[in-house]
């Protein structure tokens, strides 16, 4: 890999990075959220809805931590 694209590809691990933070700062004011519902809300259809969504969102911050560390692994290569 040359300069060039070494170059290009550590703006897109830099772009991914700063998805993966937006998407962890949506989690964690959801999970806020979830957190100050009353306990009948939670168990209720929207508050399992919510639930849902934070954690395909976790499991989505971890596809993006992975991609990040395989890309920058190229990086350093």
């Amino acid at each position: 890999m040359n300069k060039n694209d070494r170059k290009t590809l550590q703006t897109y691990v830099d772009k991914i990075e700063e998805i993966k933070k937006t998407i962890e700062e949506m989690k964690e004011n959801d999970e806020e959220k979830y957190g100050n519902m009353p306990e009948g809300l939670q168990e209720s259809e929207r508050g399992e809805a919510m639930q849902n969504a934070i954690d395909q969102m976790e499991y989505g911050i971890e596809s993006l931590q992975e991609a990040i560390d395989n890309l920058s692994e190229i990086l350093e290569g």
